[in-house]
């Protein structure tokens, strides 16, 4: 392994290995490390991502996409379920192949690739450049770099290694908890989420279909709003009770940050990414694209700072203005309209999916619930007009 690059990026997910692409494009010398053996295992993703963001960083092929997807339920707590109308093509991903497929782009893009390899701290050196200290099958080496760029999930510590605070708030966190089962009433048809305070309380569950009669049945709830239940007694309770008798073929648990991205994601020599930098949407816990645009986002704003020698935050100030101007400013609503939603009644639920039903069908839409649910709140439709 060589010991000096420009740019280092830690964690190949796909707002790593984007950053380290676009990094690599525009001329950066790339170092792009994962601690894992393999890209993309585990799965801590429901997989889902809509078609046209994606193709803004990839082509879409059937050997990452397990399935299409065009119609979404909603059910409340009564389970009359609200048919939205048509949406724009979706996909389930095959996110262990669509993964190393974008560790490929950056690859071929000039980036120098190590798995096996974990970051476990940085010092700045008296030049402005950065030494970042790794355990690279077993053997502790120092890499030299100008930049980090930390993509290393949720739980990031990268972030910290040079004074950015990641700490997020509980109520900010969702826990989250997935399985991957197989059972013969799963409609390859609709992706599905339920509400209310017995099904997730604080969150929502969520039925992906794949393949055949395989389906993701996570749920993702408030971690102050479970008081006493635990996410494996919720989910095993739903599965029993709509698809008795299914054969769960994998599970994973994790953390989902469901807040507006952190004010500070830049400083001298680093930037943040993706879950790092609590990019996700903060209503919906959704983070692929997102992630990706924020890789983008860093790695181009890298290879601006290389060219003018200039790595500071202040060389680094147009990523967090970028990212703000793209999509961050939208997720400061988002954040708002998640903490007015979920303290809504599961009758208020009920009532909601009562007056969409009440409905054309071409009039189900995304923007009519939100506009139907938060009727109660007129103090945030200034900001919902904005937004839709």
């Amino acid at each position: 392994m060589k010991n000096k690059h420009d740019v280092v990026v830690i964690g190949a997910g796909p707002s790593g290995s984007t950053a380290a692409r676009f990094a690599s494009e525009g001329g950066c010398d790339v170092l792009l490390i994962e601690r894992k053996r393999d890209i993309g295992i585990p799965v801590r993703c429901a997989e889902g991502v809509s078609e046209e963001p994606l193709k803004e960083f990839i082509q879409p092929h059937p050997s990452f996409i397990r399935n299409y997807i065009r119609e979404i339920r909603l059910f409340p707590p009564n389970d009359i379920y609200v048919l939205l109308a048509p949406v724009n093509k979706g996909y389930i991903l095959d996110r262990r192949v669509f993964d190393r497929e974008l560790a490929k782009l950056a690859v071929r893009a000039g980036t120098d690739l190590k798995t096996s390899c974990m970051g476990q701290s940085a010092k700045r050196c008296d030049d402005g450049t950065v030494n970042v200290s790794m355990l690279f099958k077993g053997e502790k080496i120092s890499v030299n770099c100008k930049i980090i760029i930390g993509a290393d999930g949720v739980e990031s510590r990268v972030g910290r290694w040079l004074g950015l605070k990641t700490v997020t708030a509980l109520r900010n966190t969702e826990g989250a908890l997935q399985y991957v089962l197989t059972h013969p009433e799963i409609d390859k048809r609709y992706c599905d989420f339920y509400f209310g305070k017995d099904v997730a309380p604080g969150g929502y569950l969520w039925v992906f279909p794949g393949d055949d009669n395989v389906a993701s049945v996570g749920l993702g709830c408030a971690g102050n709003a479970i008081k006493g239940k635990t996410l494996r007694v919720l989910l095993d309770t739903f599965v029993e009770s709509k698809y008795p008798g299914a054969k769960i073929l994998s599970e994973v648990a994790g953390g989902i940050p469901v807040q507006a991205t952190l004010k500070e994601i830049t400083i001298d020599n680093m930037m943040l990414s993706g879950d790092a930098a609590r990019q996700v949407n903060p209503m919906t816990g959704a983070g692929i694209i997102n992630g990706m645009i924020g890789g983008k986002l860093a790695g181009q704003t890298a290879a601006e700072a290389i060219k003018k020698g200039d790595w500071t935050k202040e060389g680094l100030k147009d990523y967090p203005a970028m990212w703000h101007e793209r999509i961050g400013k939208d997720h400061e609503r988002f954040y708002k309209i998640k903490e007015v939603v979920n303290k809504f009644s599961d009758d208020t639920f009920n009532k909601i999916s009562d007056s969409m039903n009440s409905l054309p069908g071409e009039d189900r839409t995304l923007k009519r619930v939100f506009m139907t649910a938060l009727v109660k709140h007129p103090s945030l439709l200034m900001e919902l007009r904005h937004l839709l």
